[in-house]
C-alpha cells in the first residue's frame, strides 16, 4: 500500500516516521511536504524526533511537485489555510478506492469532502502536540503517555465502522493508541474545545501551556473559552466526549461552578502538555497566517449561528488577527491585561 503523510510538519514528522518505522517496510510511505530545506533533510538524515520521545528513522520525503502515482491512502496534516492549494493537488494522485484521512485542527471534514469526494473522506483527532524545531527535526511537546495512550480518535462522517476505518486504524496505531469512534463530530467538537482554549490562549498571550495554566487571570479567561464551546457543541445538538482523560463536557460552567470547580480536570488533561506551544503561535512566529479561523472561528460563528455569545473565544480571535496582520509575536502581560478588563479583576 502506498501512503502519503501530506503535510509532513511538526505533526506530520512525528507521525511519518514512527509509520515509517511501524510497517517495517510493508508499506511504502512518503512524507510531502513544500519545505525544500525540510524535504532534504528528511532524505538525508531521517526524521528525528527530539523531546519527550528521542528518536530518528530514515523517510522518504517529497515536496508536492514531486508526487507521483496513486496513493491509497493519504494522512491530511496540512493547514487548513493551505487546503486549496493542497487538495486541488492531490486530486492528480488518488482514485476512486483512495482513503483521505483528515488530522486537521478545527472541523474540517466537509470542506475536505467538496474536494475528494465524502465517499473517500474520513476524519480524526490528534491527541498530542508537536514544535517544528528546523529541517528534518519535529520535538514532541507531550509526553509521550498522550502518544502512547491517546494519539488518534478517527471515524467515518456517518458513523459506521468499515473495513476502511479499520485499514487507518492499523495503520494510525503504528504511531500510538488509536481508537475508532463512531461519533466522529463530538470527537471534532471535543478537539475544538481542547484547540480553542490552550492553543487560543497560547497563540493570544505569546506563551506554552504551562504559562497560561500558571496564570490566575489566563486560566479564568480559558474557562470562559471552554463554557462557550462546550455551550455552542449543545446548541449544535453535538455532546462532548472522553478525550485525554477527562469528560470535555464536564468543562460547561453550569449554575454557581467556577474555575476552581474545574482545576482538577484542566490538570488532568493538559499537565502532560505543559510544554506545548500552539502551532498557531509558531505561525505567528514565522510572520505567516494561522489557522484561528478554524478553530475558535468556528466557535464564534456557530455560536453566533445560534445566539450563544462568545465574548472569550472572539476576544482571542481579536488578539491573534492584530498580531497576525501586525506581523509581531503577542507580548504575555499586554495581552494579559485584555482578560483582565473583561474579567474585572
Amino acid at each position: 500500500m502506498r501512503i502519503a503523510i501530506l503535510g509532513a510538519g511538526s505533526l506530520g514528522t512525528i507521525i511519518g516516521g514512527l509509520i515509517t518505522k511501524g510497517t517495517l517496510g510493508e508499506h511504502e510511505v512518503t512524507l510531502i511536504d513544500t519545505n525544500e530545506k525540510h524535504v532534504e533533510k528528511l532524505n538525508e538524515k531521517g526524521a528525528t524526533i527530539t523531546g519527550f520521545l528521542e528518536f530518528n528513522h530514515p523517510v522518504i520525503a517529497k515536496t508536492p511537485d514531486n508526487m507521483d502515482g496513486i496513493y491509497d491512502l493519504v494522512i491530511l496534516l496540512t493547514k487548513q489555510t493551505f487546503n486549496d492549494t493542497a487538495l486541488t493537488n492531490l486530486l492528480n494522485y488518488i482514485n476512486e478506492d483512495s482513503v483521505v484521512c483528515t488530522l486537521q485542527n478545527g472541523i474540517p471534514e466537509e470542506f475536505v469532502s467538496e474536494y475528494v469526494g465524502i465517499e473517500r473522506t474520513v476524519g480524526g483527532a490528534v491527541g498530542f502536540g508537536a514544535t517544528w524545531i528546523e529541517p528534518g527535526v519535529s520535538m514532541l511537546t507531550s509526553k509521550y503517555e498522550a502518544v502512547k495512550n491517546y494519539a488518534f480518535d478517527i471515524g467515518e462522517i456517518n458513523g459506521q465502522i468499515t473495513p476502511r476505518i479499520e485499514m487507518v486504524k492499523e495503520i494510525l496505531s503504528n504511531v500510538g493508541t488509536t481508537e475508532i469512534m463512531t461519533n466522529l463530530m463530538e470527537i471534532r467538537w471535543s478537539k475544538v474545545l481542547m484547540n480553542a482554549t490552550f492553543s487560543g490562549m497560547s497563540a493570544a498571550l505569546g506563551c506554552t501551556f504551562g504559562d497560561v495554566m500558571d496564570n490566575e487571570i489566563a486560566m479564568k479567561a480559558l474557562s470562559y473559552v471552554a463554557d462557550e464551546t462546550v455551550k455552542t457543541a449543545h446548541a449544535n445538538n453535538y455532546e462532548l466526549i472522553y478525550m485525554n482523560g477527562i469528560n470535555m463536557d464536564d468543562l460547561e460552567l453550569k449554575n454557581s461552578e467556577t474555575l476552581e470547580d474545574k482545576m482538577e480536570l484542566y490538570h488532568i488533561g493538559w499537565d502532560k502538555h505543559r510544554d506545548l506551544k500552539a502551532s498557531m503561535l509558531q505561525d505567528l512566529e514565522k510572520g505567516i497566517p494561522c489557522e484561528i479561523d478554524y478553530i475558535n472561528g468556528v466557535v464564534s460563528k456557530k455560536g453566533k449561528e445560534k445566539s450563544v455569545k462568545t465574548p472569550f473565544n472572539d476576544k482571542v480571535i481579536e488578539l491573534v488577527k492584530k498580531a497576525e496582520a501586525g506581523k509581531y509575536v503577542p507580548d504575555f502581560k499586554t495581552n494579559l491585561k485584555e482578560f483582565e478588563r473583561m474579567l474585572d479583576f
